[in-house]
């Protein structure tokens, strides 16, 4: 079956590998139609994807079909199309039994940990699918990515009303956004790139941005929030000095999230973090539930994901077409492959 595969930084290749087989109890063969690229993709391509190692089938934002199960199951049956809940856990540490599957000591995700999705079958636990009748194969793909930033929402247990910081209008941070505003909140996203602002405040109502590259950042904050300074603080930028610089954010009693992940340590001043009775939460992937919540949101009608994908690739190109969409001249939102 057509594959492809990370041999190593910046080599992807195009090659034939086995089909899986038949599905065994509890499993279900999938039929992979869309491939949704994420910055974990983008970050194991360029080498600087921790919890990583080469060679990789890439692929976990899937939208699929169901060609057959195997014994035992319920939820699925052969013709279904689902989204992939690609975290695979172990169902026994701590973590799992107090229903954070999210976290298992011993998880195993799609594409990072394990082989991925580029590729036309794989089998996978069916209690990992999501199905819908309604959804097409873009919009399932694209559940798990906004399932991170529903998840990461659900974290910083925001208040209506309140002035919610959002660092990076990457994909993730932009997913933050999709699930601050639905959440009532007053939402400022910060970036340094003017196009996905615009994209912010055009496409998902966020209604105050600021641009870090070409003014003051704590200024511009204190302005907006009326000398407040925002109470929540979501980082979805995985870079260490805007992680650090949270923490100079944030008005007394509130929270800072990390949703973006930095491979190395990250410090701040302790004086300030407690004057001012901070709380510090990191959010992992998501839970079952987001995947649910989500889908239901999407065929109500309550989040539009047309916007969302900006570029599109034919799996026979998609390995010539990956190294372009890391640079930022490309102006890649959401790149979508499909077979």
């Amino acid at each position: 079956m057509k594959t492809i595969r990370l041999e190593e930084p910046t080599k992807l290749i195009a090659l034939e590998t086995e089909k899986p087989g038949d599905p065994g109890p509890g499993e279900a063969l999938l039929r992979v139609h869309r491939i949704g690229v994420c910055g974990t993709d983008l970050h194991a391509f360029a080498g600087r994807q921790p919890f990583f190692s080469y060679p990789r089938v890439l692929g976990h934002e899937l939208g699929v079909e169901v060609l057959a199960t195997g014994a035992g199951i319920s939820n699925v049956q052969a013709g279904d199309h689902c989204a992939v809940e690609p975290y695979l856990n172990c169902g026994k540490c701590i973590a799992c039994r107090r229903g954070k599957p999210n976290c298992c000591a011993d998880i195993r995700v799609l594409g990072v940990h394990c082989d991925g999705g580029m590729r036309e079958q794989l089998l996978v636990p069916a209690n990992k699918l999501h199905p819908s009748p309604t959804l097409n194969f873009d919009q399932l793909a694209l559940v798990e990515p906004l399932a991170i930033g529903c998840h990461a929402v659900e974290r910083a247990q925001l208040e209506r009303n309140e002035h919610v910081l959002v660092i990076g209008a990457g994909p993730i941070g932009l997913a933050v956004m999709q699930f601050a505003v639905e959440a009532g909140v007053k939402v400022i996203a910060l970036d340094v790139n003017a196009a996905r602002l615009e994209f912010c405040k055009r496409q998902l109502g966020v209604a105050h941005v600021i641009n870090a590259a070409s003014e003051p950042v704590l200024d511009a904050l204190l302005d907006l929030t009326h000398g407040d300074l925002p109470t929540a603080v979501l980082d979805a930028t995985g870079n260490p000095q805007s992680m650090a610089a949270c923490f100079n954010y944030q008005a007394p009693g509130g929270r800072v999230v990390f949703v973006g992940l930095f491979q190395g340590d990250v410090s701040f001043n302790d004086p300030n973090f407690h004057k001012r009775e901070m709380s510090l939460l990191a959010s992992r992937n998501a839970l079952p539930a987001d995947f649910s919540r989500i889908i239901r949101l999407i065929e109500d009608g309550h989040i539009d994901t047309s916007p969302w994908i900006t570029h599109r690739s034919a799996f026979s190109c998609a390995a010539e077409q990956f190294p372009l969409w890391t640079l930022p001249a490309t102006g890649v939102i959401k790149a979508m492959i499909h077979f």
